[in-house]
């Protein structure tokens, strides 16, 4: 990768992770803006409003889900991405970010196309790999 994404966004409920991703992808110096959320349904509000989102300009590059989560879960919020227009959905990278490594998990985040799974704690050596094989 040549040059620094637009915008990554992280959504995860534990805020010393979200604190401590930031930190690090501030550090790397990877993108223009870093955005968090703690509640998956608000990001994807913020986002993409709805399903019959538009594609837009400052749409996030790379998105960072976690799966556990209270209220919408990073599962919803995959099918929620997933019933986004294809014209939308190919602006962003997701990737699910996890403590799980549940086969079962791992299983279900499969079906959904293009979706990079990753296992806390997110690290350089991660993001580097990330951003060289989808960037």
């Amino acid at each position: 990768m040549t040059q620094k994404l637009q915008s990554i966004v992280l959504v995860d409920d534990n805020e010393t992770t979200s604190f401590l991703n930031n930190r690090l992808l501030n550090r790397l110096e990877v993108a223009e803006q870093i955005q968090t959320f703690s509640k998956a349904e608000q990001a994807f509000q913020e986002l993409w409003g709805s399903q019959n989102a538009e594609p837009r300009a400052d749409a996030p590059n790379l998105v960072f889900v976690d799966l556990k989560m209270p209220g919408m879960d990073g599962f919803e919020f995959l099918e929620l991405f997933n019933k986004l227009p294809e014209a939308v959905r190919e602006k962003t990278v997701m990737a699910v970010l996890t403590t799980s490594m549940h086969a079962a998990d791992t299983a279900r985040v499969a079906q959904y196309p293009g979706v990079e799974y990753l296992a806390k704690p997110l690290t350089e050596e991660k993001i580097q790999k990330l951003l060289k094989k989808r960037f």
